[in-house]
């Protein structure tokens, strides 16, 4: 990619770089929740920018840019928003540019905005796709097979609830639930005691896609619009009384934490890289070509209240051994339809390496190690108090893209059922 410089200042080290701008719905004191795009510290108002006539060649009503989701625009489909963030970065990049005089009445400071859910959520879809995850969990039940028979031939998935789905900074009750004891015979109810994050990227899906006719591994990515990090809150110990033989319920459906900008895949671009040697060969639906995986670094952080956080977890999305066009081939493979805004998430990311596990539960082997905190603290599954921060970039050659962040506080279990 050719480096451009960009009039308005940008920190090298910024999430949100030229190469960047990423859409969200943000709000300030004067106006309602509206469309932006970051750049910098800075959100440009793409409402005011459409009242100013910057976007009059584009045949866009205003009325897309001032809706309180991300949906209407999405579904003007890539090329148009490919066409507006190539028109921005112009605007941004030339010295001459009309905007550049009028970029006071455009720009809000993200310090001086509120950020408000990206998207409508009709559907959710959590897969299973890291390897390394999946093996060291699976380690832990089946030490000598730790893998299902039928993981390395489909993406394994869990359809999650989208209704509690909630943006980055949102607090989160500890969940209610039944747990069964070891030494019991019978199951008890309670607070969870074993509250996990699992880190996550989320795919956004930005085209309908037609009932009973699947979409093929090969146009995969036209249905997809861009990434969001993602925190698939889950209470182990609920989880573990509850999974055989449906799998993951209550556990799982209290909440999701999301990022509140959203990537575009267009951003990504640079960032591609081979997806792992997939052993035995997959069948003929989910075959792809090309460089399908991301290289996307990203970590978690656990801060307990009133101390300083600790990075817990290092990985990279390039380890995933299911790509997005193989899940969504696979979803949709029995003509399940997609829909605009629906999130396909990855499943949690892990890869080799001291720091690679990435949920609590694959850090403390299921609870029986502690992991050692700053401060002298100790964890073994998140306390009340504590928040996690999860953080995600790309780098290359100069130019970075970043997802920002999203985190969550974890709060006492409701005192109306204790």
């Amino acid at each position: 990619m050719q480096h451009r410089a960009s009039w308005l200042p940008v920190s090298a080290q910024s999430d949100f770089s030229l190469y960047n701008l990423p859409f969200g719905i943000f709000s300030t004191k004067s106006g309602a929740p509206r469309v932006g795009v970051a750049i910098g510290e800075w959100i440009m108002d793409m409402t005011a920018a459409y009242e100013l006539g910057f976007f009059k060649t584009l045949e866009i009503e205003a009325a897309v840019f001032k809706k309180e989701t991300l949906n209407d625009l999405i579904s003007l489909g890539r090329t148009e928003t490919q066409t507006i963030r190539s028109m921005i970065q112009q605007w941004l990049t030339d010295e001459n540019s009309p905007f550049r005089q009028m970029a006071s009445r455009v720009l809000v400071r993200q310090d001086a905005a509120r950020m408000h859910m990206p998207l409508k959520i009709g559907n959710y879809t959590d897969f299973y796709s890291s390897e390394e995850h999946a093996t060291a969990v699976g380690k832990l039940y089946r030490p000598e097979n730790p893998l299902m028979p039928n993981w390395k031939h489909m993406p394994i998935a869990y359809h999650g609830r989208a209704s509690s789905i909630i943006l980055s900074g949102t607090a989160i009750h500890r969940p209610l639930g039944q747990t069964k004891p070891g030494t019991s015979n019978y199951p008890v109810f309670g607070p969870t005691k074993a509250l996990d994050f699992e880190l996550e990227l989320a795919y956004v899906v930005g085209k309908n896609s037609e009932l009973g006719k699947p979409v093929t591994a090969s146009e995969a990515e036209e249905y997809i619009f861009g990434v969001v990090l993602f925190n698939d809150w889950s209470a182990r110990d609920i989880q573990r009384w509850e999974y055989q033989p449906l799998g993951p319920f209550a556990s799982k459906n209290f909440a999701s934490s999301i990022s509140p900008w959203v990537i575009t895949m267009d951003a990504l671009e640079t960032f591609r890289v081979e997806s792992p040697l997939q052993v035995p060969e997959v069948m003929c639906y989910l075959r792809t070509t090309g460089l399908k995986n991301f290289d996307i670094r990203l970590s978690a952080a656990i801060q307990p209240k009133g101390h300083v956080e600790t990075v817990v977890t290092e990985t990279n999305a390039k380890h995933l051994y299911w790509n997005i066009n193989q899940q969504t081939a696979h979803h949709t493979i029995t003509g399940c339809n997609l829909n605009v805004g629906d999130l396909l998430a990855t499943g949690t990311i892990s890869m080799p390496g001291p720091k690679g596990a990435g949920c609590l539960l694959e850090a403390t082997q299921g609870g029986k190690q502690v992991l050692n905190l700053n401060d002298g603290i100790n964890r073994i599954f998140l306390e009340d108090g504590d928040e996690v921060i999860i953080r995600g970039f790309a780098e290359r050659d100069g130019i970075k893209v970043g997802f920002g962040e999203v985190r969550g506080e974890i709060l006492s279990a409701h005192p109306d059922f204790i």
